[in-house]
């Protein structure tokens, strides 16, 4: 299997370019992926956090059906609507 000479990854003067640079180029022409090895980051900490919380046996039907319309999991619609209210209540705060 003939090796093709992998391009090398430019120079970036911040992450915005970076990430644009990132969306419109593969990684495979620029990286050797006959090389990785998975590694373990022993300190790397998830960046969310499991909570508990108590809600109305009609409010969680009412936003199980709401999910199952949308096709999406309950949960990942409560946090939808949690980000779109604490985003209007900051932006609402801010102006006062």
């Amino acid at each position: 299997m003939k090796k093709t000479k992998k391009k090398r990854i430019p120079k970036f003067k911040n992450e915005d370019q970076e990430r644009e640079f990132w969306a419109t180029h593969s990684a495979l022409d620029y990286l050797d992926v006959s090389r990785a090895r998975r590694v373990t980051l022993p300190n790397l900490k998830p960046s969310v956090k499991t909570i508990s919380i108590r809600l109305p046996q009609m409010m969680l039907e009412e936003l199980k059906l709401l999910a199952n319309k949308r096709d999406v999991p309950y949960q990942s619609l409560l946090k939808m609507f949690l980000a779109e209210r604490i985003e209007a209540e900051l932006t609402h705060s801010t102006k006062l």
